[in-house]
């Protein structure tokens, strides 16, 4: 006999907290005291850290195998636990932080435990990779923010899985003083606006910017891609300097290249009588590549979709970096690049399901991992940024 599904939503659950998952939120199941769930479901509770014991209310129930829930009381705190810095960072809050109630450390501590477990489950691969922290601290990084403006003309930041805007007087992964300016002028009702902070600290809106990566300046156009995080650009085009080892007078790939950031580290391996070819959908990104790099000849950009522009790209390619969007690579894209030989691929990924997806593919392929390296280059939420080597076998 089928046991029917009860709806939670709205309930209070008493919770014995679990592990991490993938997505900012532990594993809970019905402690003791609960009501047991014949189903046998999980419940994914935010705000809560393993080991602690909660209550809880469900926000969302769709009568599958799990149900979603916020914690909102403590019965039994983690000793990573810590005052949230922001009012917003709480049930019914802003979406944007997930980890604010954890100490830096102990953070960096659950995103390891999240890629380690992806990356085991999905892709096979065991290993001690750690998060790294890198400079500047966990608030006040964050140099670009997009802000929803309601019907009222008030900017602020979306609540978590809403599309309800928190009228919120600052934020503080944005540096200090920035962004209250911004949030405390009327915009057009129901816009979206980009707030990008510049090296000097000042708040830009839809305008182009510079900034500074891989020894040199990059403007940018409105819109167009740049990593957050102002260490994150150098970080990674450090770890592509180590790890593509293009030959001199050999050919590179840069696919989803953006700007050239990482281009133009493959142009100074390849030299002058080598070939680096950066191929990226946006247009603007494209354009803003060209006029930043006009030394670098041997660099050629390409205004195209990576997943078409593949099979037609000549000649092989020695090297390949990779850096698709939260998705991945997917099994077409890896198998049309793996068909093209290259002796290694530096992929970055910024979603550990998505790496570890991508990891088993090239594998299917036979290139082995060689390396990986993750950063925590998203203080206070559940985000990080990886970066694997794969070597062809």
């Amino acid at each position: 006999m089928t046991v029917p599904v009860a709806d939670w939503t709205d309930r209070m659950l008493e919770l014995e907290v679990g592990p991490v998952a993938h997505g900012g939120h532990c594993v809970g199941r019905v402690g003791d005291d609960g009501e047991p769930d014949p189903h046998g479901r999980v419940v994914f509770v935010r705000h809560a850290l393993p080991g602690e014991r909660v209550r809880a209310v469900v926000t969302e129930d769709g009568g599958g195998a799990f149900c979603r829930a916020d914690a909102v009381a403590v019965l039994r705190a983690s000793a990573d636990r810590v005052t949230a810095p922001c009012e917003w960072a709480r049930p019914g809050g802003c979406g944007g932080c997930d980890f604010q109630h954890a100490d830096p450390a102990a953070q960096r501590a659950l995103k390891t435990a999240v890629l380690r477990e992806q990356l085991s489950r999905v892709a096979g691969v065991d290993g001690d990779v750690v998060v790294e922290e890198l400079p500047g601290g966990a608030l006040g990084w964050r140099t670009r923010v997009r802000l929803a403006v309601d019907a009222a003309g008030t900017a602020g930041l979306r609540a978590h899985r809403s599309h309800d805007v928190c009228p919120v007087a600052d934020c503080l992964l944005a540096p200090a003083g920035t962004l209250p300016p911004v949030l405390g002028r009327a915009h057009r009702p129901g816009s979206e606006i980009e707030v990008t902070v510049d090296d000097v600290g000042v708040a830009r809106v839809d305008v182009a910017v510079v900034a500074h990566a891989a020894g040199r300046a990059w403007e940018l156009s409105p819109g167009v891609f740049w990593q957050v995080h102002p260490a994150l650009a150098d970080t990674l085009a450090g770890v592509v300097a180590s790890w593509a080892r293009a030959p001199e007078g050999g050919v590179a790939w840069d696919l989803y290249g953006g700007v050239g950031v990482l281009a133009s580290v493959l142009a100074g391996q390849v030299g002058p009588s080598g070939t680096v070819m950066v191929v990226e959908s946006s247009r603007d990104a494209v354009d803003d590549g060209r006029r930043a790099l006009p030394d670098l000849g041997q660099v050629r950009f390409r205004a195209a979709r990576v997943e078409r522009e593949i099979a037609t790209l000549a000649p092989d390619p020695d090297v390949v970096v990779t850096d698709p969007p939260r998705a991945g690579l997917g099994r077409a894209t890896v198998r049309a690049l793996a068909a093209r030989g290259p002796e290694r691929v530096v992929h970055v990924a910024c979603d550990p399901a998505s790496l570890a997806r991508d990891l088993g593919l090239f594998d299917e392929h036979g290139y082995r991992l060689g390396g990986l390296r993750a950063f925590d280059a998203f203080p206070m939420t559940h985000h990080m940024e990886a970066v694997a080597l794969l070597e062809r076998t």
